[in-house]
């Protein structure tokens, strides 16, 4: 039985819709307005580059406030597909369904157990590293943070889409900044933004799925070396600090074991460009190893401060990874002082 598109599509958007009534108020009020401009965008079908008509946007905004006020208190809705309902936690059995009908779903928790929830259109489907990847284009619904890359057992998802909103806003955030000379500006400067806005998004967002392909495959490896406690882990200290430093830890691993050795074999630039400038918060700051051996690479110094970064980060972030795990069995993770010390120790 075909699934009704229309009749998903709306579900999909509610229970997106429930998320942010109850987590969009845990952005930054910048981070909040930037987010809030882009699903706009998205809705109204905007391209990238065109003005936005601020009263319109106001209004909008006001309306959907509202809106998520009265779905504050909602429960989540199960999915409308083949002809019965899936739990909208139950991506795969969804997809059993949909992927056979071009369609593509993902409903999981991110950062600090978030839950995230989209629907798209299936462009490609391939196997990796034991891995399937999904690959969508075209987004039927999606919450407000939009995450491009998410990985579910053995399923990685990858969001075009939402990667050019990722790519754009960083442009946009480092135009702000006006500093040219910066890994943000090195990866810009690669594409022909102000000739062709558009196409430059879509060169870029091309291009860095390969990297955000890279980065899962990684995280992928890296929960081999951590084991399954790893996940029971974050969800225990979800939304503290530990949680933070757990996801730049294993994030820097996985950068060690897929990212890195992948793009330092890329004659082209860019793409190590737009990695660094992504290593911004605490997951750059316990790796200035890293940051170094990039601006020497920049100024010229050749790829082996890379190499000799990337070698010892590998077993360094293993062993800060199983450090945490110890210390999260002991009841110990979440005490200030212990984990004062264990960013200390994170340094590299």
């Amino acid at each position: 039985m075909a699934t009704d598109l229309e009749r998903l599509r709306a579900t999909v958007q509610r229970n997106c819709d429930i998320c942010d009534a109850r987590h969009a108020g845990d952005l930054t009020l910048c981070t909040y307005l930037m987010k809030m401009r882009e699903l706009y965008r998205w809705e109204k079908g905007y391209p990238y580059g065109a003005a936005l008509p601020n009263r319109a946007v106001g209004e909008w905004v006001r309306e959907r406030e509202r809106r998520w006020r009265e779905l504050e208190d909602a429960p989540y809705e199960p999915l409308p597909v083949d002809g019965g309902e899936v739990d909208p936690f139950e991506t795969e059995a969804a997809n059993e369904a949909l992927v056979p009908e071009g369609l593509v779903y993902s409903g999981g928790y991110g950062r600090g157990m978030r839950p995230h929830f989209f629907l798209g259109r299936l462009a490609r489907r391939h196997e990796i590293d034991g891995c399937t990847v999904l690959v969508s284009d075209h987004e039927y619904a999606r919450d407000l943070q939009a995450p491009p890359a998410m990985s579910q057992g053995g399923t990685v998802f990858l969001r075009k889409a939402a990667l050019r909103q990722l790519l754009w806003e960083r442009i946009e955030a480092w135009r702000f900044s006006r500093c040219p000379d910066n890994a943000m500006g090195r990866a810009a400067a690669c594409y022909p933004l102000e000739r062709d806005t558009e196409g430059a998004l879509e060169r870029m967002a091309e291009d860095q799925l390969e990297t955000v392909l890279l980065h899962e495959i990684g995280e992928v490896r890296a929960g081999r070396i951590l084991g399954e406690g790893w996940e029971r882990m974050l969800a225990d200290v979800a939304g503290g600090r530990a949680e933070l430093l757990a996801r730049a830890v294993r994030d820097n691993l996985a950068d060690c074991l897929s990212t890195l050795p992948a793009l330092l074999e890329d004659p082209q630039p860019a793409r190590l460009h737009f990695l660094m400038a992504s290593m911004a918060g605490l997951r750059g700051e316990i790796f200035p190893a890293l940051r170094e051996a990039y601006e020497r690479w920049h100024a010229g110094g050749g790829a082996a401060g890379l190499r000799r970064a990337l070698e010892a980060g590998t077993e360094h972030w293993s062993r800060i990874g199983r450090r945490m795990l110890e210390l999260h069995a002991a009841g110990e993770l979440v005490r200030p002082a212990r984990l004062d010390a264990l960013v200390a120790e994170a340094q590299l």
